[in-house]
């Protein structure tokens, strides 16, 4: 959603005032070994048809070379296994990515390919197979290629981390139990037989607090999902549940974007949260060597 002049400069103004103070708790925080991990989702990198989900080839760049510079960028293994252990002195994001778009081949995974950063690429497997548009986007006009089964084959193979999004891209929170085990465990199903590998994680669609369920997760977790991740913004601090991971939005609006993962105080206290009544995994993922930046 695009800001207004007046909106942009005030969060502008508060960012620029507060940078010392967030200095400043970002060395407590590394001194008390409790950075968060903070796990950041994108959808389509683009120049054309602008639209809520799209972020411009200028602007991912941008973002990623800002994130490159302040954070370890790491793997959603690595990310759990810095949650799970309970420390984590220096700053740690991931990227990911929601859906499955086709012009996410022409620039930004080649980027990310191309500087050895980790992503994991949720795909709703139903548009994937059938090559139709996702009906948010006919809905505006705007019937966007998926990708295909092809692509996805090829960044497996390249070492992408490939996750699933639902077959049809649902709202679980409206699913009965037959419904969520078709969408959840079959979209499992449908990526492993593509792939001919293990598919370990599921991000939910949508994500947020309203569109999930606590047995939505039960689900996930019973399917041998190895984490979640929802999408309503949120840090995932050391000890907390590494199972579920909750994700910020890759903002077109730089300021926004810096304000978020910089770890506003105000956003951790008021951050929504969806509490699935579920413990964290009680195994310690294996930690893979699967980090770029990494920092003292």
């Amino acid at each position: 959603m695009q800001m207004s002049m007046a909106r942009r400069w005030l969060l502008n103004t508060y960012y620029t005032v507060s940078t010392p103070v967030r200095w400043t708790m970002e060395q407590v925080r590394r001194y008390r070994r409790h950075e968060p991990v903070q796990v950041v989702f994108y959808h389509r990198v683009a120049d054309d048809v602008p639209n809520p989900w799209t972020i411009s080839t200028q602007s991912f760049a941008e973002q990623i070379d800002w994130l490159s510079q302040r954070f370890d960028l790491v793997s959603m293994a690595e990310a759990q296994y810095r949650i799970e252990r309970g420390k984590n002195r220096r700053p740690t994001a991931v990227v990911t990515f929601d859906d499955g778009y086709a012009d996410n081949m022409n620039f930004a995974l080649p980027l990310l390919l191309e500087r050895k950063i980790p992503v994991t690429y949720f795909v709703s497997t139903d548009y994937i197979r059938n090559g139709k548009p996702f009906p948010h986007d006919v809905e505006l006009g705007q019937p966007l290629a998926p990708n295909t089964v092809d692509d996805i084959r090829r960044l497996a193979e390249a070492g992408i981390e490939i996750g699933a999004h639902t077959r049809s891209h649902a709202n679980v929170a409206e699913l009965d139990s037959q419904q969520l085990q078709h969408e959840i465990v079959g979209s499992k199903q449908d990526l492993e037989l593509m792939l001919g590998r293990e598919v370990r994680y599921f991000a939910f669609p949508y994500g947020q607090p309203q569109h999930l369920s606590g047995e939505a997760f039960q689900v996930a977790q019973q399917a041998g999902f190895a984490g979640v991740c929802s999408a309503y913004g949120g840090y995932n601090f050391p000890g907390s549940d590494s199972f579920h991971l909750e994700r910020f939005h890759g903002d077109p609006e730089f300021v926004r974007f810096k304000h978020w993962l910089s770890v506003d105080a105000m956003k951790v206290f008021r951050s929504p949260s969806f509490d699935p009544e579920l413990t964290a995994m009680p195994q310690v993922h294996e930690r893979q060597e699967c980090i770029v930046g990494e920092r003292g």
